[in-house]
């Protein structure tokens, strides 16, 4: 987490932060993430590790939850460790930043194409190009499976 710190809204830097959910201890599923994951109003921060050992996630500065319509605000970003960090800002282009529902997380968009998703086992997910972005695949292959995800959030 610290490596990140610099990347983080101003008013965050200074926040400790504690894990909400983990599929080690909470198990592999969406709508447990959802659940254990919301602190209304509260910013998020996803972290995955994929079994080829490659880790990458997502910051949302809001509460990741189920949504009928994409939300968010341009300071969610997604970023990769491979092997050293880079973060992939909002472009403007457009604002898909967080989307979900019982099937599906999506992180970023544009062109059919998401930044990151995760399906609702929380086994499989994918990393594309997006415009929302502008980044890189995230993990070594466009679909991968996940070894362990956390969702952390302010104290």
């Amino acid at each position: 987490l610290p490596q990140l710190g610099p990347h983080l809204p101003l008013r965050l830097t200074q926040q400790p932060w504690r894990l909400l959910y983990s599929t080690a201890q909470d198990g592999f599923s969406l709508r447990t993430l959802y659940r254990c994951g919301a602190q209304p109003g509260s910013p998020a921060l996803l972290l995955i590790r994929d079994t080829e050992a490659q880790a990458f996630g997502a910051f949302s500065a809001t509460t990741i939850c189920c949504s009928s319509s994409f939300y968010g605000t341009g300071e969610t970003f997604l970023f990769s460790f491979s092997p050293e960090l880079k973060v992939f800002k909002w472009t403007g282009r457009n604002n898909f930043f967080m989307k979900g529902d019982v099937d599906l997380l999506m992180v970023g968009g544009g062109s059919g194409r998401f930044g990151l998703w995760l399906d609702r086992d929380l086994h499989h997910g994918g990393s594309h190009p997006c415009e929302t972005f502008n980044n890189e695949t995230l993990s070594r292959r466009e679909e991968f499976c996940i070894q362990d995800l956390e969702v952390w959030g302010p104290a």
